[in-house]
């Protein structure tokens, strides 16, 4: 449960600001994603792997 304690004299509207990135940080929604279609081993990886070459690929921009 997250729990966001509203200082005296604080506004409502910051007190959500704060909530939804605690909130944001739990990864609850992403998970939620990702468990509303299965999604094959082989496609999860496969999808892995791409992340990791792009990522390779930033990386070795920005070395040179």
């Amino acid at each position: 449960m997250i729990i966001v304690n509203v200082k005296e004299g604080e506004s409502l509207d910051r007190a959500l600001k704060r909530f939804k990135k605690k909130f944001e940080k739990t990864g609850v929604l992403r998970e939620l994603r990702s468990r509303q279609a299965y999604e094959k081993r082989s496609v999860t990886r496969r999808i892995q792997v791409k992340k990791a070459i792009y990522k390779q690929s930033l990386n070795q921009d920005v070395a040179n």
